[in-house]
């Protein structure tokens, strides 16, 4: 597999992932319901560091010649 291709298939699993933690920390998202993050600010705040992570992981593979 291509390096480009990799940095951007893993900066959209982050940062989906961070909007994920984010919707959960801030009580948006409650699946699944027996998860420990629901209503908890500091997963929010991961979320939100995660997702800007995964935003340049995204960046630089775009940047990334072919």
């Amino acid at each position: 597999m291509r390096p480009r291709a990799v940095l951007i298939a893993l900066g959209v699993m982050a940062t989906l992932m961070g909007l994920l933690w984010i919707g959960q920390g801030l009580g948006y998202v409650d699946w699944p319901r027996s998860s420990f993050m629901i209503d908890q600010r500091p997963w929010a705040n991961r979320g939100a560091a995660l997702a800007v992570v995964g935003l340049a992981l995204i960046l630089l593979g775009r940047r990334v010649r072919r």
